[in-house]
């Protein structure tokens, strides 16, 4: 039996390191790998299950097309190659290339992913998405504040004396980090949880305070309030390092009662709350990526981070704010959320974009040309965007759809071709994480079953069914081989690694600040961390300060009173794993969860069928009742496809964040209803 050291290519912070042992070119086992300090305990259940995910008797493993009755049935690649450029040439020819959108997802990450720009450019250009549907708003956030995004190695929770669990719930989306905060725990640190939901996670606090959806920048700006009114700042580290405090301090008019009023924390809790973070450092803050999923979500970062600038927690071990850490993201041309921006040049002939958060509207208003044609990889828009409804009008008007997958997804359904996508073990990549500071080789370790081929070879041979110039360092050739050839020319030059080196396990890159901003140099325009960003009011059209103001129309409660959240969950990446009977097995039947006092004013009962709807959509569902949702708020986890009573981006309308071009999902409210039958 062979083994291998791999890591986790999921869109998931912890990007787990592990062995995989390969017998017969079957996937057997998949065990802990102890060299990497981030996740020496093993992967969670998505990670065990990619024996499953891989072997699966429903993976497509042969291209399929859609027969004039609307059923699927298996072609041969080279048809398919056939078919798809013969498509791909006319509608060029016919309405010119931009007429196709190429929608590329966040499935499974990896330097290869670039080679798909090559062939577009070389095609002549196509359309393409901006922005971001998970981080961009707090990555922009962090960016404007301090210059770059980083925080300390996870391993430096330990060293913290009170932490602060932001809109995160790490017990299901970043398990690996549990282990460190509870040793913090050990080591006499106060776990302090900030979330609407009562998580798994905050079940392990020593301190829980639930604040109304969407209202955390005010109940940031109060605290910042509270700790300079009554000195509890780090006047000397501000006046060395801060620019923007005086105008922040002035801008400051959210006091205690009127944060009450807003969040529904009494204004007690939250001095008592200011007094902690102002006296008990170091302190750590961890924001989760659903606080930034608001219209106000960029302002909501930029408050929260104001707290632990003013008591000087930035630069030093056991504190910061643990947002993102992309100092692993060394072969990066343009660094995230610079990446997702609109180009401002127009040197890229491919670059007509639209909006991700937006793109049912944006599909369906474009012209000149008109979207006719759409390529789908790594990616489930049909389920993950908001908006679905127009998201569906807009994949029905296009008259060839492709989708590159590896199941029968909500969107693979759509499709005129379906080519069977790679997995992780049929192609050799690197890999960073946003979590973890390790930068990761991931080798071949299995031959791809029936006709799976990785979007590299697909693009190959397209291209000489096109008869387009490429050269293999754009594009390489067929085989393994070729791509590790391509993976040494691309990272040569960026550091002192080569693959070799990477071929050995998860390395540090030798520039790593274990403990973030340590040297005090922040690549903000001033130089120092800005309270103040001139760039916040310029880009974005927001206030140069962090402040705060209210996601949700006050004219629209009595239609829809229940504000909507799609958490994640530990069972699936988003629409990824869900399908899998170890996962469905072991998890409980997907529900909307509301609150005992909500149900029992419309007289529903766990295990009812339900309705949720408002102006945007509707879905049907089963109730589960619980006391983890606050009264007001309904949940349902995000990535349910819809057979499972899910599409909860249904009832999700297509709006950005006040920055980075990012998802409003949660902003939306609605009504639910008991239904007699669904």
């Amino acid at each position: 039996m062979e083994e291998f050291i791999t890591a986790c290519p999921r869109n998931c912070y912890s990007t787990c390191s592990f062995r995989v042992q390969v017998e017969n070119n079957i996937i057997r086992r998949i065990l802990p790998y102890s060299g990497n300090l981030a996740t020496p305990e093993g992967t969670c259940i998505k990670g065990l299950s990619y024996i499953e995910r891989h072997n699966s008797p429903d993976r497509i493993i042969h291209p399929l097309i859609r027969t004039s009755k609307g059923k699927f049935e298996q072609i041969d690649i080279n048809e398919a190659f056939d078919i798809i450029s013969d498509k791909l040439l006319k509608i060029k020819q016919n309405y010119g290339s931009q007429s196709i959108l190429w929608y590329k997802g966040s499935g499974m990450s990896g330097l290869t992913n670039e080679i798909g720009c090559s062939f577009w450019k070389a095609f002549g250009g196509t359309t393409t998405t901006y922005g971001n549907l998970c981080w961009p708003a707090g990555l922009e956030a962090v960016r404007l504040t301090l210059g770059s995004v980083k925080h300390n190695v996870p391993w430096d929770l330990e060293n913290a004396k009170t932490m602060i669990i932001w809109g995160k719930n790490p017990a299901e989306t970043n398990i690996q980090e549990i282990a460190f905060i509870a040793r913090a725990k050990e080591n006499g640190c106060r776990i302090i949880v900030i979330d609407p939901i009562r998580t798994l996670t905050a079940d392990k606090a020593d301190i829980l305070f639930c604040p109304k959806p969407g209202t955390d920048g005010a109940l940031a700006l109060s605290i910042a309030r509270i700790l300079i009114d009554e000195d509890l700042i780090n006047s000397s580290f501000i006046n060395k390092h801060v620019i923007g405090f005086d105008e922040f301090k002035k801008s400051l008019s959210v006091s205690p009662a009127e944060a009450e009023k807003i969040t529904g924390i009494p204004s007690e809790n939250i001095i008592e709350l200011a007094h902690i973070i102002g006296r008990k450092g170091p302190v750590t803050i961890l924001p989760g990526y659903g606080l930034q999923r608001h219209l106000n979500g960029g302002q909501t970062i930029r408050s929260i981070l104001s707290l632990s600038v003013l008591t000087g927690n930035i630069g030093k071990s056991g504190a910061g704010f643990n947002y993102a850490n992309l100092q692993s993201y060394i072969f990066d041309y343009i660094k995230e959320p610079l990446s997702y921006y609109p180009d401002t040049e127009q040197n890229f002939p491919f670059r007509r974009t639209i909006s991700m958060s937006k793109m049912g509207t944006d599909m369906l208003k474009a012209s000149n040309p008109e979207i006719k044609a759409v390529w789908i990889e790594r990616g489930n828009p049909l389920l993950q965007s908001p908006d679905t409804n127009n998201v569906k009008k807009a994949f029905a008007k296009a008259e060839f759809k492709v989708v590159v997958e590896q199941f029968m997804t909500d969107t693979a359904s759509t499709a005129d071709i379906i080519l069977p996508a790679k997995d992780m073990f049929e192609q050799s990549d690197i890999i960073g994480s946003y979590w973890s500071p390790y930068i990761q080789y991931k080798p071949k370790v299995i031959l791809s079953p029936g006709e799976v081929m990785p979007e590299s070879e697909i693009y190959y041979h397209l291209a000489l069914k096109l008869n387009l110039k490429i050269s293999p360092e754009l594009i390489p050739e067929p085989g393994n081989e070729h791509i590790e050839e391509w993976l040494e020319r691309r990272i040569k030059g960026y550091s002192e690694l080569n693959l070799k080196d990477l071929k050995n396990g998860p390395v540090l890159d030798p520039r790593l600040q274990h403990i973030a901003y340590e040297d005090m140099k922040f690549e903000t325009p001033s130089g120092k961390i800005e309270l103040f960003s001139s760039e916040a009011q310029t880009r974005w059209g927001t206030s140069p300060l962090p402040d705060y103001k209210s996601c949700y129309p006050q004219n629209n409660d009595d239609f829809y009173p229940l504000t909507f959240i799609t958490s994640n969950t530990a069972s699936r990446i988003h629409s990824q794993f869900g399908n899998l009977k170890i996962i469905r097995d072991t998890v409980q039947e997907p529900a909307v969860v509301i609150s005992q006092s909500d149900a029992s004013l419309r007289n529903i009962s766990t295990g009812d069928k339900i309705r949720v709807y408002n102006n945007t959509g509707e879905i049907c569902s089963i109730a589960r009742i619980s006391n983890r949702v606050q009264p007001g708020t309904v949940v349902l986890p995000n990535g349910i496809w819809f057979n499972e009573g899910g599409g909860g981006n249904h009832l999700i309308a297509g709006r950005e964040t006040d920055m980075g071009f990012g998802a409003a999902f949660h902003d939306n409210r609605v009504e639910v209803e008991k239904a007699d039958q669904l």
